[in-house]
Parts: C-alpha cells; sequence; structure tokens
C-alpha cells in the first residue's frame, strides 16, 4: 500500500480508535484512586511513562528539539497533562461522578471554537455550531441519571473547571507552537513538565500511602500504556492533520463510550434517555465532521 494511502486509512481509522481509549482513562481512574491519592498517583504515573520513554530515546536516538520548541512544549506538557489529568483525578477523587466530569468536559468543543477562529483562522460554519449543540444536548441525556446522585467534597468543581480550561487552551497551543519534533521527545518534555508538578503538590499535601494491589496496578499499567502512549500519541497525530473544530468535538462521544465502557466493565445500566443520547452524540459529530 502507498504510503499517503495508508496515512490516509490511518486518519480515518485514528479518531475511533482514539475517543475508546482516551475515555478509558475513566475506568483506569476509577479503579485505582481508592489505592492512592490523586496526585501520588499521577506521579508514579509519570514516572514510569518517563522512564520507558527515556529507553525509547537512547534506542531511537531521535533529533533533539530546539530550546524555543522544548519550552513550547513544557506549557502545552503543562495544559494538556498537568492541568487536564490533575483536575481530572481531583475531580473524580472528591466525589464527582464520571458522568458529571464528562459533562463538564464535553463544553470542550463549544469553548474551543469560540476561539479557534481568532488564534487559527479556522473557520467556524453553522452547521458545526449545530452539531455542537446537538453533542451538548446528547451528553446531558447520556448522565442526567447522575447528576442528582453525588456527594463532593469542595474542591471539585473547581478542579474540574481547571481540567476544562487547561485541555481546550493545550489543544490549542499545540496546535499552534507544539510541531516540529520527533513525537517521543515531545511527549517525555511534556510528562517531565507535568511530572514535575504532580510530584511538588504529592510532597506537598499528600501522605504518599500507595496501597499496591492487582487492581491499582492494572491501573498504573493501563493509564501508562493505553492512555499515557496510545492514547496522546493518537491525539497528537490527530492534531497535526485535522482541524482543531473537528478533533474537539470527537470527545462529545466520550461520555457516552465511557458509559458503555462502564456498562461492559462494572455492569452500570444504560436508562432509554442515554441510548437516545449517545445516538444525539453520534449524530452531532457526524454533523460538526461531515466534510
Amino acid at each position: 500500500m502507498p504510503e499517503h494511502s495508508l496515512e490516509r486509512l490511518t486518519v480515518r481509522l485514528a479518531p475511533g480508535l482514539f475517543i475508546v481509549l482516551w475515555s478509558s482513562g475513566f475506568i483506569g481512574a476509577k479503579y485505582g484512586l481508592p489505592y492512592a491519592e490523586p496526585f501520588t498517583f499521577l506521579s508514579i504515573r509519570m514516572i514510569v511513562a518517563v522512564a520507558l520513554l527515556a529507553v525509547m530515546m537512547a534506542i531511537g536516538r531521535p533529533p533533539w528539539p530546539t530550546r524555543a520548541v522544548v519550552g513550547h512544549n513544557v506549557v502545552s506538557g503543562l495544559l494538556v497533562h498537568g492541568c487536564y489529568l490533575g483536575g481530572l483525578f481531583i475531580a473524580i477523587g472528591s466525589g464527582l461522578s464520571t458522568g458529571l466530569v464528562a459533562l463538564v468536559v464535553s463544553l470542550q468543543p463549544v469553548l474551543n471554537s469560540a476561539v479557534a477562529n481568532r488564534l487559527l483562522g479556522e473557520r467556524v460554519a453553522p452547521r458545526q455550531w449545530i452539531g455542537f449543540a446537538l453533542g451538548v444536548v446528547g451528553v446531558y441525556l447520556v448522565v442526567q441519571g447522575k447528576l442528582a446522585s453525588h456527594d463532593t467534597a469542595w474542591p471539585a468543581w473547581p478542579a474540574v473547571t481547571v481540567s476544562l480550561l487547561g485541555i481546550t487552551a493545550g489543544t490549542l497551543y499545540q496546535k499552534r507552537f507544539g510541531g516540529g519534533v520527533d513525537w517521543r521527545a515531545q511527549v517525555l518534555i511534556q510528562y517531565v513538565a507535568a511530572g514535575c508538578v504532580f510530584g511538588l503538590i504529592a510532597l506537598g499535601f499528600e501522605t504518599g500511602i500507595v496501597t499496591w494491589n492487582w487492581q491499582f496496578v492494572f491501573a498504573l499499567a493501563w493509564l501508562v500504556f493505553v492512555m499515557s502512549f496510545a492514547a496522546v500519541w493518537l491525539f497528537y497525530f490527530l492534531i497535526k492533520r485535522i482541524a482543531t473544530t473537528r478533533l474537539t468535538s470527537l470527545l462529545y462521544l466520550m461520555p457516552p463510550v465511557t458509559a458503555l465502557l462502564g456498562w461492559a466493565l462494572f455492569d452500570e445500566r444504560l436508562a432509554p434517555l442515554a441510548l437516545l443520547g449517545m445516538a444525539i452524540c453520534v449524530a452531532g459529530v457526524f454533523i460538526a465532521n461531515r466534510p
């Protein structure tokens, strides 16, 4: 198969695989957070990921980026990984349901599209706004059954807001400034930056106690290999090849896919309204991404 045909095929298949892997991060958090505090868990995850990337760098010896590119990727890492993951884990660890977290984060396409045309020159067509609106409605129907069933500590809502702003700003910043570097060096820089912040917060505000059992090890392995490598590589692969508004509109599929994973793995019921919401989400993403 010619190289350009293989790349086109990869671009077509990557969004579906990306959203499944990205949604599985909630499953990893649900498995692991009962056995470690949020930033302790994230610090261990980053230490393992950075060690594996360092080995890959030593074997492959990709070119190291310039100082300016390193600086841009430090900023991207602090936003995409530091703010997004940190806020996500604090919110879930504080008792906010994964459905509510997904609902807040799903506002990213609308927030992103409001500034993408100004910062990146990406025109947001009327049909895309229609698709975004359908996505919000569909996400609400998916998670509405969980809205009244949560017991949260006070940091949850500020944390999930920081998560939303971090992933939005990080996506835009990475699209504009973070390219032109081998993915191994890029992700290594970003993980080191985020890992330093996680480690400092864990040392300053958490006990550092970890219950090492098979559930925690499974969650850690899943988040390192599936999320930190496969899903993040697909995220940056798609950032380089499709418009930011199209990429972020895919995040409307995260709550429905998370709900399906919860049904498959934890036998969580799917109400009829949730099934209707999934169909509306799919329709919204189709409209937003239609050529």
